[in-house]
């Protein structure tokens, strides 16, 4: 061999398969079993779906496994290879880290790869450098995908990519972005037939078919399921009140825990402080600054609406290990990496085992750190939720998801991205449609519909040009052949859709803006005058003016803040979670739990026992009913334990269908663990309850609950965002956003037309199932009434509210009284009631009850219910605002007596 030969062979570099080990090693690191199965499937280009606990390196399980496959070091060449991996994530913050994850090993291991990023705070310079030339691998989101398939040259850009990886799946699953990933995904497959994709996820509790849906279109030859089953200490524990109190309310106990929190954050290096809501964190956020002002610069406030800067800083300040604690929401959900955070508190209920274990996920994240959460409760009931909790997640009860099902609204806006990245051809396209889960039942109609709306609008808008969106040409190929709609439609592309949101800037004075804070629901500021105080970003602030979407603001030295208010605060609690609370209720009242395993125990069992002596607890084979006479009327508690939104529709369908066969009103309230029926006439409940819990079965329950919840409404609510996603409203350009009242009135214009000119129109049937789908959870709702079916009825005849019913009397009081008002309301309330029921231990046991099956009525039953349809009184979903008394008497025997049957007997079933 010559020595130029010998010189040439030195200098070749090694294959990427020798140089692994050695990277690894170097960090003191070994390949899980898991992590080599992928490596494996990856390279006989396989596709799969990853389950495995946070931290555990499923990134690199992916990442590495697309290196192994398509990345072998260069000898000579400078030039980056083109694009050949797309890595898909649900969150821009979560982007951001991801890329510099899958930047840090290309150096070490010789590779030439260049990875970018593409999100919503891409700046447009980069922009501009990725038009010309893609990187090799780009970190992005689902709508940015979609605005890449825009591209006129969309598919020489995209069609050379090699293999696409879907981080966070469980996020996107069951949601329309997951659905636009799928449309997406089957867009690439037609370009590219071998492209391998793989999902990665922590939480699924049904990863059959989230496996199904994201590899829907992968022959089953090809596909793999790979669950990483490593070892890994998960700690879910309760930081304990000093006293719990036997009367739970949603807050009550809420910011008397602050002294607790400050504890612990002081005990730990770094602590991530997780709210469900906005609002509440910035107000725990105010609250820990003012309880220790000495952690300013170490403590910060993270969320959505939150300027892009802050938000960027925070996390950075994570990273470095700089920061004592951050108030955080679920924008820091998700999988990015602060390796210096020890702790995770839960303010409030987590609502679900999923969301507990995601978060938790945030502290120890990496292998063989042990990850901590400990649930911080807001009421005396969420003690009893955090011993479910932690049971549940001992037993790996996670929440399944589901794909949405044909969402045309989705598809239509599909339609018109594809007739932009180079047109399209029906007959082709409907193929690859289908190869999507979600429109694998598509039938013909329906496609010929979407391609008449995109084409004119429907039948109802043919004589508007803005509505003529997509045209054959004469090749047969249908594109977008007006420039103006191209760029609205570029706009628009999303499925993200939220209210207006206004800019908060500061107010200098020169009468220019000054520097961002971040969004606040338009909304909001629209409620506000000028030199009204409000709380946002952790500050105080006051309300100069408000111009053109920008509302403008200075530092507030004193004023009563308003906290600003976002949409969804309120998370229904999860099947899951629900079905381990009856189960630690039962156990707990049983004498079952076992005190060295449940520190909670003293702090629960005096509700416990009071709820037992005054009525009883519900249980996994009984439906807890009770009924409670006071000036304010006829009360129902009934605790069916399936959620904030079921309870909502089930005590909708029930006061409906009492109240059309009685003349009167019955109102509803409900909160996650039950829901009340007040009736302000003398109404027998014992007679009426097992009568219109029964109906179930022999009427239709759809229709039923379309009718009890004023379907109309929520239908048109539901449109307003339909006819956003799908086109028909444009929500403006740059600068000149249409006003949400503007949004909403062309909406409702459109719903109108549609259902007086154009009734078939399927976008009006898509809002009403998603009404039953989403709002109202229809198919919970029909699962929570059968296994009602299957329960005794155990029914209560109170003479004061107990335990579980005095959180729903709450939540009927928030809405007609003052915050001031409703605290001293309540605080009397508590008196009277804690006087009732005597020191801890004693008083007597005041229910009367009966325990009867919820049957089928028999036919003359339901004749008998029909005569009785005098009137048709919808029951409303909030109370009607005339004053209640609690309880006739403050009284109470300290003898313990065994609950009498109720002497009047039942109706015959």
């Amino acid at each position: 061999m010559s020595a130029r030969a010998a010189d040439a062979l030195a200098s070749t570099p090694a294959p990427l398969a020798q140089v692994l080990p050695q990277w690894f090693a170097q960090r003191g690191w070994q390949p899980f079993p898991f992590q080599r199965q992928v490596w494996q499937a990856i390279a006989a280009g396989r596709s799969g779906l990853v389950h495995a606990t946070t931290g555990t390196g499923k990134t690199y399980a992916a990442w590495l496994g697309a290196l192994l496959r398509h990345g072998e070091p260069a000898a000579q060449s400078s030039i980056a290879p083109p694009l050949t991996v797309l890595w898909l994530t649900p969150m821009r913050a979560l982007a951001a880290d991801t890329a510099r994850a899958l930047q840090a090993p290309l150096a070490d291991l010789g590779l030439n790869w260049t990875v970018g990023l593409r999100t919503g705070d891409t700046g447009s310079s980069e922009r501009a450098a990725q038009a010309r030339r893609l990187p090799t691998a780009l970190v992005t989101t689902p709508e940015s995908l979609s605005l890449l398939l825009t591209r006129a040259d969309a598919k020489e850009a995209l069609g050379r990519v090699r293999m696409v990886v879907v981080d966070e799946w469980h996020e996107l699953i069951g949601n329309k972005r997951g659905v636009q990933v799928q449309l997406a995904l089957a867009r690439l497959r037609r370009w590219c037939p071998d492209l391998v994709v793989w999902g990665l996820s922590a939480t699924l509790g049904n990863l059959e078919h989230a496996s199904e849906v994201l590899l829907s279109g992968t022959p089953a030859e090809r596909r793999e399921l790979v669950r990483g089953k490593i070892p890994k200490q998960l700690i879910v524990d309760t930081l304990l009140p000093d006293a719990a109190g036997r009367f739970p309310w949603a807050g009550h106990l809420g910011l008397s825990m602050l002294p607790h929190v400050v504890r612990e954050i002081d005990g730990s290096s770094t602590t991530l402080v997780f709210l469900n809501t906005r609002s509440q964190a910035e107000r725990w956020y105010l609250a820990l600054l003012e309880a220790r002002p000495d952690w300013a610069g170490q403590l910060a406030l993270h969320h959505g609406s939150l300027d892009r800067d802050v938000r960027d800083w925070v996390e950075a300040g994570l990273k470095t290990g700089t920061l004592k604690a951050v108030v955080c929401t679920s924008s820091l959900d998700l999988g990015v990496d602060f390796l210096p955070v020890e702790r995770v508190l839960q303010v409030g209920s987590p609502k679900g085992v999923a969301r507990l274990l995601q978060r938790a996920g945030r502290s120890g994240h990496a292998p063989g750190r042990p990850s901590r959460v400990t649930i911080v409760p807001t009421h005396s009931l969420e003690l009893v939720e955090a011993v479910a909790a932690r049971h549940a997640v001992m037993a790996g009860r996670i929440e399944a998801r589901e794909s949405p099902d044909k969402p045309l609204d989705v598809l239509v806006q599909h339609l018109v991205t594809v007739a932009l990245g180079g047109g399209f051809v029906p007959d082709a396209l409907l193929d690859e449609v289908r190869g999507a889960y979600a429109y694998r039942t598509l039938t013909d109609a329906e496609w010929q519909w979407c391609l008449d709306f995109v084409r004119q609008g429907g039948s109802s808008l043919s004589a508007y040009p803005d509505y003529r969106r997509v045209q054959p040409d004469e090749h047969g190929v249908w594109r977008v052949p007006d420039v103006r709609l191209a760029r609205r439609h570029r706009m628009s592309v999303g499925t993200i859709v939220s209210d207006a949101t206004m800019q908060v800037r500061y107010w200098s004075r020169a009468g220019r803006g000054g520097a961002s804070l971040g969004t606040v629901e338009e909304g909001f500021i629209a409620r506000l005058s000028p030199g009204d105080c409000f709380l946002f970003g952790g500050r105080l602030l006051e309300l100069v003016r408000v111009q053109e979407m920008t509302a403008y603001v200075r530092r507030a030295d004193k004023g009563r803040p308003v906290v600003p208010r976002w949409n969804g605060g309120r998370m229904p609690l999860s099947t899951e979670l629900a079905d381990a609370v009856v189960a630690t209720l039962e156990d707990a009242a049983a004498g079952k739990l076992d005190p060295a395993q449940t520190p909670e125990l003293p702090l629960i069992q005096p509700l416990v026992d009071l709820q037992q002596r005054w009525s009883a607890l519900p249980t996994r084979t009984t439906l807890l009913a009770e009924t409670l006479r006071s000036r304010e009327g006829s009360h129902l508690f009934l605790y069916p334990f399936a959620g904030r939104s079921v309870h909502l529709g089930l005590g909708s369908l029930l006061a409906w269908r009492l109240g059309s066969q009685l003349p009167t009103t019955i109102s509803v309230a409900v909160n996650d663990y039950g829901l009340e029926l007040l009736s302000a006439a003398p109404l027998d409940w014992a007679h009426w309850l097992p009568l219109v819990l029964a109906q179930e079965r022999q009427r239709d329950l759809v229709a039923d609950v379309l009718a009890s919840l004023n379907a109309g409404e929520l239908s048109l609510r539901r449109f307003r965002e339909i006819a956003r996603v799908s086109g028909l409203v444009f929500q403006g350009y740059p600068g000149a956003h249409k006003s949400a009242r503007q949004l909403q009135a062309s909406s409702s214009l459109f719903y109108e037309v549609f259902r007086k000119h154009d009734p078939g129109n399927l976008l009006l049937g898509q809002a009403e199932r998603e009404v039953l789908n989403q709002e109202l959870d229809a198919a919970r709702l029909s699962r929570t009434l059968d296994r009602l079916a299957g329960l005794r009825l155990d029914l209560r005849v109170l003479k004061r509210p107990t335990p579980l019913s005095f959180p729903l009397i709450v939540e009927f009081l928030r809405e007609k009284l003052s915050t001031e008002k409703l605290a001293d309301r309540i605080a009397r309330m508590l008196a009277e009631l804690e006087r009732a029921a005597g020191p801890e231990g004693e008083g007597a046991s005041e229910g009367v009850g009966m325990s009867v099956p919820v049957e089928e009525p028999p036919a003359d039953r339901v004749a008998e219910i029909a005569r009785f349809g005098m009137a048709d009184h919808a029951g409303s979903s909030s109370r009607s605002s005339s004053s209640s008394s609690s309880s006739s008497s403050s009284s109470s025997s300290s003898r313990r007596r065994r609950p009498r049957k109720i002497s009047k007997p039942l109706p015959p079933l």
